[in-house]
């Protein structure tokens, strides 16, 4: 695509909420836990963060998680960041197309047939309908449509309820609205966690013509209904094979050499199926062509690839080169595909 560039507009206007909004405390506190891993001298890394935010879009806590107090000038230039995601996001995905993505139920409707699992709104009066989709599967997901960072969401066990008119009740009071089947996963996954679905998320961008992936994480639980950060999960990069960047680690500063439930080497692990991933994300992220640049949740099952959700705030996923030893990141890819 030829290069576009991103509207001085919106960057400006971003710059000047930001700092509206600056956390001095914030920023010392990330400075200090620089120093701490790095041994870089705060006051210098404190400076050096708010010229990096200002003048190379760089949030802070991208400055801490990607290690850019070790990184040079041509290797921090590789790096995907909050801020120039969430520009694109803004460029990329037209305003009445985004409650799609933003209203779970509204997203099941529309990306229904690559769901490839049960599921039920709950709606004032089908408790009975709530309690046969719950003893059907044995255990539910019941989410909150619309929620974040995988909050919102709980797992609840057919057999653990004794009044299901209360429980339908306490369902609709809590906003969890849409129940979904449990999704079962790939040998490969739950070898690693068994009582999280552990979902991959992909990043990628609709050209018109062509769909680009331009990152792919794997996230791991710690055996909660989530494998978000938020629930003590974590991630490591893959590259294009499958094949994992290295160790795991996470926004809190923990580094996962193996699982701490499993035992599992995250190094050794490699996605199965990746052609047929690549091939659904393809036929996924032409649904809605109006929404091109989006972070794409699927999980692997035994049967291939099954969707769980789509974010035109697609976020950041990106590698920490302390912890792999590679010390680039994804940008080059995002501007060969976005052409910004």
């Amino acid at each position: 695509m030829p290069a576009k560039g991103l509207a001085i507009g919106p960057k400006l206007r971003y710059l000047a909420e930001r700092a509206r909004r600056i956390d001095i405390k914030s920023v010392a506190e990330r400075a200090r836990e620089v120093h701490e891993q790095h041994g870089a001298w705060t006051p210098r890394v404190f400076a050096d963060m708010l010229w990096s935010a200002a003048r190379h879009d760089v949030a802070f806590q991208d400055y801490v998680d990607y290690d850019f107090a070790i990184l040079s000038k041509q290797e921090r230039a590789t790096y995907m960041t909050h801020p120039v995601s969430m520009q694109l996001a803004a460029r990329y995905a037209r305003k009445d197309k985004r409650v799609l993505f933003e209203n779970k139920i509204e997203f099941n409707r529309v990306f229904s047939r690559f769901l490839k699992r049960d599921w039920l709104v709950v709606e004032p009066g089908n408790a009975d309908a709530v309690r046969e989709f719950a003893q059907r599967h044995g255990t539910i997901i019941a989410k909150v449509p619309v929620s974040h960072m995988g909050l919102g969401v709980r797992r609840y066990h057919a057999a653990d309820v004794t009044d299901w008119v209360t429980f339908h009740r306490g369902l609709l009071e809590r906003d969890e609205l849409l129940l979904e089947e449990v999704i079962r996963q790939h040998p490969d996954l739950a070898a690693v966690c068994p009582g999280t679905v552990n979902t991959t998320r992909i990043t990628a961008f609709f050209d018109g013509r062509d769909v680009h992936v331009l990152a792919t994480a794997q996230k791991f639980g710690r055996g909660a209904v989530s494998d978000q950060m938020s629930y003590g999960g974590f991630y490591t990069m893959l590259h294009d094979d499958g094949r994992a960047f290295g160790p795991g680690y996470d926004s809190h500063g923990h580094v996962h050499e193996k699982h701490p439930d499993t035992g599992f080497r995250i190094a050794d692990f490699r996605l199965p199926l990746v052609d047929e991933v690549r091939a659904f994300i393809d036929e996924v992220a032409r649904v809605v062509p109006e929404v091109q640049y989006v972070g794409w949740d699927v999980v692997v099952s035994p049967d291939g690839p099954v969707l769980v959700e789509g974010n035109w705030g697609a976020g950041v996923y990106e590698n920490k080169p302390s912890v792999t030893g590679i010390r680039t990141g994804h940008k080059p890819r995002y501007r060969r595909a976005i052409g910004f």
